[in-house]
């Protein structure tokens, strides 16, 4: 078979203690999965049926433990706003997976930051319009290396937390999560056919805002270490 040119390269994310790549099939993103962030941003707290946005595989911008990424100021936007959230990687897929048996389908755990052109989100809700502009531009999913459940166990509890040039802006508990992520995964799974290789964010405690060009953002996940990201 030939290609009228070469087929993009697969996106892969490094395993912790591994030499193997975890290859990057679609990334879902849950919006306001925390109560305090949902109230942040102008919305009563619900068990409503979770909503969700992708962003494109290509997204990632991948740092390394102990180094610090570079997630360049996007264009036309005058207001790029952190979202710390905690990432489930699938190694499992499947449809109408049952809420008991979605943890199952996890692999493992990242730390990621949903980095969002908070202005055009709010013009596009304004208009009815999509996210995309405002969720899935290049480099807006800043995330580290997958942690295998083997090792790090289900992550439904601990400290998530973010600072900007060392000053703490998030602060909150992944059990504090509206939706657990194996609840997020089965309703999910009633939506899409799941497969290996998807990420799914988890959602944003209180405490989101803008960045600009210069600032380190730092944050970080119990038992996952830190994820460090300058804006450039």
């Amino acid at each position: 078979m030939s290609y009228v040119f070469a087929p993009a390269p697969v996106v892969a994310v490094p395993v912790v203690g591994s030499s193997e790549q975890f290859p990057v099939r679609r990334i879902y993103c849950v919006g306001r999965n925390y109560e305090a962030h949902a109230r942040e941003m102008g919305h009563d707290p619900d068990r409503d049926p979770p909503f969700f946005f992708g962003k494109p595989a290509d997204a990632v911008l991948y740092v390394a433990p102990g180094e610090t990424g570079e997630f360049p100021y996007p264009s036309l936007s005058k207001s790029v706003h952190f979202e710390m959230e905690l990432v489930a990687a699938l190694g499992k897929g499947g449809k109408d997976i049952p809420a008991e048996r979605a943890l199952d389908h996890v692999y493992g755990y990242a730390l990621g930051l949903d980095m969002t052109r908070r202005d055009l989100q709010a013009e596009a809700k304004k208009l009815g319009r999509p996210w995309d502009t405002a969720k899935g531009f290049d480099h807006s999913a800043p995330l580290g290396p997958i942690h295998p459940v083997s090792t790090v166990g289900h992550v439904d509890k601990g400290a998530i937390w973010l600072s900007v040039n060392g000053e703490e802006m998030q602060r909150s508990d992944v059990s504090q999560l509206i939706w657990s992520v194996g609840e997020t995964i089965a309703y999910l799974s009633t939506l899409f056919e799941l497969q290996p290789g998807d990420l799914i964010f988890t959602g944003t405690p209180e405490g989101v805002g803008a960045v600009v060009q210069g600032d380190l953002m730092k944050g970080g996940v119990d038992r996952l270490g830190e994820l460090s990201v300058r804006v450039v």
